[in-house]
């Protein structure tokens, strides 16, 4: 992982915020004032940033998130078992599908802690990880979510934080696929277990670290 990740927490921090909607919206949100309404609006996001049991369990601690769910995305069967993208051989990417509350957290805010929780200089691979299925990708659900994704590619990619060229693929979000069940909270299950203490752990703290004032229940 990069050493000048306090640069990149302070540069992504520092992004001006984008307006994530169209002229409808605002008309929208006056009838919503005028209304007693109490249904809450969702929004969906699709990252990949290597193994999904780590982006699983990153994004689980987030206030305004409602729900993440490990599975798989951008590859050319359907229906793939976790044996078969694990070969490489389907293109499917492991991914963490996240719904999210935009009135608590923006798609801006998760692709901040999208690029800290992974190092998106490396092609096809986190740590021990490799293979196409661990690709950094961000797939994207609009064009607002595709917007805001270039721009901060593009912005991080500027600003010499990186040795290295950014690689993360921003696509358009295709089929998603759920994961077998064992993989839900698989972080939450299985703490004791080598990888979740020695790969998840490390990233949980930093990202508890780096942005403890959006964690829903700090410790």
């Amino acid at each position: 992982m990069p050493q000048l990740s306090n640069r990149l927490y302070l540069l992504l921090m520092a992004l001006p915020l984008v307006a994530m909607c169209t002229p409808d919206s605002h008309r929208n949100s006056e009838i919503m004032e005028k209304t007693d309404v109490l249904t809450v609006k969702t929004d969906t996001a699709t990252l990949g940033a290597g193994c999904f049991w780590c982006t699983e369990a990153v994004f689980n601690m987030i206030d305004g998130v409602i729900s993440v769910t490990p599975g798989y995305s951008g590859g050319r069967i359907a229906n793939p078992t976790y044996r078969e993208v694990c070969s490489g051989l389907t293109g499917h990417a492991e991914v963490a599908q996240i719904i999210f509350d935009p009135q608590k957290l923006s798609y801006r805010e998760l692709l901040q802690i999208f690029w800290e929780m992974h190092d998106p200089t490396s092609l096809n691979r986190q740590g021990a990880d490799h293979g196409t299925q661990y690709r950094s990708v961000i797939f994207y659900h609009n064009e607002q979510q595709k917007h805001e994704a270039e721009r901060q590619k593009e912005l991080l990619g500027k600003s010499e934080i990186y040795n290295d060229p950014i690689v993360t693929e921003i696509s358009p979000a295709a089929k998603f696929y759920k994961a077998e069940d064992y993989h839900n909270d698989y972080y939450e299950n299985n703490k004791s277990a080598p990888y979740c203490r020695l790969v998840i752990s490390p990233k949980v703290e930093k990202i508890r670290k780096l942005f403890g004032s959006m964690i829903e229940n700090p410790e």
